[in-house]
């Protein structure tokens, strides 16, 4: 996966603004956490995702910026979480052994 690391409150409004072209992928990450390597395991594996600008967020570096973007995108905090951002909304998330490269795909049609 071609990660794009997020780690400043800046870069949720870029994304924000990206999304309106082109989709937006955010993935937060606990690196305490076995399910979420798991899932980033799982990621890393797959194919990468072409359509989307896809992000990391190690949220034990960045808890507070963890919070803003289940502010900003309104969705409930969870470890670990995918976001698909399209039109400055979150119009998917899922979390823990949820997470699917294949439907983050179909997400982003």
């Amino acid at each position: 996966m071609n990660w794009i690391e997020l780690d400043s409150e800046k870069q949720l409004q870029e994304i924000k603004e990206k999304s309106k072209q082109k989709p937006q992928v955010i993935f937060k990450h606990s690196t305490r956490c076995s399910i979420s390597s798991m899932a980033k395991s799982r990621l890393d594996r797959s194919e990468d995702i072409k359509d989307a600008d896809v992000y990391y967020l190690d949220l034990i570096a960045h808890r507070t910026l963890s919070n803003a973007v289940a502010q900003v995108f309104n969705v409930y905090h969870e470890s670990p979480q995918v976001l698909v951002i399209k039109n400055g909304e979150c119009v998917y998330d899922e979390s823990h052994m949820g997470i699917n490269i294949n439907e983050i795909k179909d997400n982003l049609l």
